[in-house]
């Protein structure tokens, strides 16, 4: 992030406007929209305000002379449009005295960009590409257009109005934040957007107790809970709605090694992030240790989200923490995921059952080579079941080993499907026999093993045949 969404508060000094022709017009137009009060220099002599109200022409002074010479005191911000190499000077002079500048589709001479703006009064969303797409930025702002209440801004005047008597009574600001969300979450907040504003004023005005309401204990602290959720195997746009808004709720998150960066840009700004996770060969925090933070937090009136790759209760130790909770009375909830399994299934056309040819599935996981030596591969020879092998990367020589000595054919198509979901995932199919072969064409992990005949209906299958085919027909002849 190159720029950084900030609010210039218009009512703090003027805005210099410099330039001619219909894009400075359009920047006056935008900028008395706002309430700003605006200092134009025409540099074509020619001060065209039409399409502004009368009200907000009032707040446009007509500069004359050379804007480079301009008294500049008070001045809160430089916008230069349709300038031409004024823009550039004015940037320059605008530079030296501390001042952002905007120069018309001109990064190298801008300190501050314009977004595409959706206005909804009190609420204002901006949408930027960095100035490398208006038109993406401009095509963002119409879906938001599309599912933005048209009231929303309403809503936000009336939190407004009502927050600071509120926070007089509710001191503690965890109660305050969970005041909010239930008004706006709730019917108060609907009759807002329906546009009752009254009925919405006596709703509020009703309430006894505000800490009750925000769900206090007797205590008069506010209640902790713990949420598990799933995060997925790794693309941020296989999230839940309901993990999203955990996520947007939480007041700290506990999350696992796997879990991906782009996932965690998901979680409140301001919320803890605390790192538990470990990985296969390297020192981590042990589960004991884990479910206690998660106690701790709670009891301590936070809103917990322990955050999982995967699904939270395949291979996710989320069982044993969920036990953990209600052994020591905490309220928890569990957001399922997309486990890796099903990622690697989707994206790679993996059908993990398939008519008359895959009518069962086995998941299980294999750390090491011991964890691989302690599974009972006889019940696991069926040719029509479909085994998952989660972590299996290290283990895969005993994996084959004990497939193979129970008896399942050295020819059963295998995949190793690695970082499913992420950019960089990776594919390797071959066949049971072949399999730590096809461990060193992965580069890393995570990674699970599939192990099945409907191995060879997946789009890695495919493609290795038709290679297989290309290559024999360029073969020289005899």
């Amino acid at each position: 992030m190159r720029f950084l969404p900030v609010f210039l508060d218009l009512q703090a000094g003027p805005v210099l406007l410099v330039g001619a022709g219909d894009l400075a017009r359009a920047k006056l137009r935008l900028l008395a929209a706002a309430g700003a009060r605006i200092r134009y220099f025409a540099t074509d002599g020619q001060h065209d305000v039409s399409g502004v109200g009368a009200d907000d022409a009032a707040r446009i002074e007509r500069a004359e002379g050379d804007p480079l010479t301009a008294d500049l005191n008070g001045v809160i911000a430089i916008l230069c449009a349709g300038a031409g190499d004024i823009g550039v000077a004015m940037s320059v002079r605008a530079k030296s005295v501390g001042l952002p500048v905007n120069v018309m589709d001109d990064l190298t001479h801008s300190t501050f960009i314009f977004p595409a703006i959706v206005d909804r009064g009190d609420v204002v969303v901006a949408v930027g590409t960095g100035g490398a797409s208006p038109v993406v930025a401009r095509r963002v702002r119409e879906r938001i257009e599309a599912v933005l209440p048209a009231r929303i801004g309403d809503l936000a005047a009336f939190i407004g109005r009502w927050r600071k008597s509120m926070h007089q009574r509710l001191p503690e600001m965890a109660l305050r934040r969970r005041f909010w969300e239930r008004v706006v979450d709730g019917p108060i907040g609907a009759l807002v957007l329906a546009g009752r504003k009254d009925e919405a004023e006596a709703a509020l005005q009703q309430i006894p107790d505000p800490a009750v309401f925000a769900g206090a204990l007797a205590s008069g602290q506010a209640e902790g809970s713990v949420t598990l959720v799933g995060a997925g195997p790794g693309d941020p746009d296989l999230l839940t709605i309901k993990a999203l808004r955990a996520l947007q709720d939480a007041d700290v998150v506990f999350y696992d090694e796997l879990v991906s960066p782009e996932i965690l840009d998901r979680v409140r700004r301001d919320a803890s992030r605390v790192p538990v996770g470990r990985r296969v060969g390297r020192p981590g925090i042990g589960q004991d240790a884990i479910n206690k933070l998660l106690v701790d937090a709670a009891k301590s009136g936070q809103r917990v989200v322990r955050l999982k790759g995967g699904d939270c209760f395949v291979f996710g130790r989320g069982g044993e923490e969920v036990e953990a909770l209600r052994a020591a009375g905490v309220a928890c909830s569990v957001v399922p995921g997309i486990t890796a399994g099903l990622g690697a299934a989707a994206q790679f056309e993996v059908p993990l059952t398939f008519r008359h040819e895959a009518l069962r599935i086995t998941f299980l996981t294999a750390h090491k080579a011991r964890d691989a030596e302690s599974v009972d591969w006889s019940t696991l020879t069926d040719e029509k079941m479909t085994v998952v092998v989660y972590m299996g990367m290290t283990a895969a020589p005993s994996v084959r080993a004990g497939l193979l000595a129970a008896g399942r054919s050295p020819q059963t198509p295998v995949g190793v499907f690695a970082r499913v979901t992420r950019p960089d995932a990776q594919a390797a199919v071959g066949t049971l026999q072949e399999l730590p072969g096809l461990i060193e064409k992965i580069d890393g992990g995570p990674a699970i093993l599939i192990i099945g005949d409907v191995v060879a209906h997946s789009a890695p299958w495919r493609e290795s045949n038709l290679n297989r085919v290309i290559s024999k027909l360029l073969e020289p002849a005899a």
